[in-house]
């Protein structure tokens, strides 16, 4: 009978702590947040999209600058091989042979940069994004937050994106009217 009270009491002090463990952790709030879509929606996002895109625009058009060269120098030499002595055609060949080297090095050089530039402002969006996820947690008491990324089920009432892209637009609306009175 001692033994039989001993194991109920102990059954009762442990379905009391799991009980409470249950209710702390229905208190405790986690959110999520979806990285790649505040970069695709937000102001500030956009803009360095906008700004990415441009800068590959002007090296694309300057790629295609130095191929059309590239390619009106090669029908030049076809065209004119015939007619040329053997030291001139070497010469333009060897010309061609450069201006492609060039063009194959310049891609590179530009794709390198392309990507250091989005790193860069990527990263310091990144940045931003994390500190206002913090603000969030702090201010709504979450215990966690997360990238979507790092979670492979979550329903969406703890996803906190909009409030992150809310927040996040209201800050950019702010800093660039900042920088536009700065301008002025």
């Amino acid at each position: 009978m001692k033994v039989m009270m001993k194991v109920f009491g102990a059954i009762l002090v442990s379905m009391t702590l799991a009980g409470a463990s249950a209710s702390a952790a229905d208190v405790a709030r986690i959110g999520i947040i979806d990285f790649q879509k505040v970069l695709r929606e937000s102001e500030a996002g956009k803009s360095v999209q906008r700004e990415i895109q441009k800068e590959g625009q002007e090296m694309e058009a300057d790629l295609q600058k130095l191929a059309r060269e590239i390619e009106e120098l090669d029908k030049q030499l076809s065209r004119d091989s015939m007619v040329m002595d053997q030291d001139k055609r070497r010469e333009r060949q060897q010309e061609l042979e450069d201006k492609k080297r060039s063009f194959q090095s310049k891609r590179g050089e530009y794709q390198s940069r392309l990507r250091e530039m989005e790193s860069e402002l990527v990263g310091k969006l990144q940045d931003e994004i994390f500190s206002i996820a913090e603000e969030i947690g702090r201010e709504e008491g979450y215990l966690l937050i997360i990238e979507r990324s790092a979670a492979i089920y979550y329903p969406d009432s703890i996803d906190i994106t909009d409030k992150v892209i809310k927040k996040y637009n209201d800050r950019f609306e702010g800093q660039s009217s900042d920088q536009e009175k700065g301008e002025d």
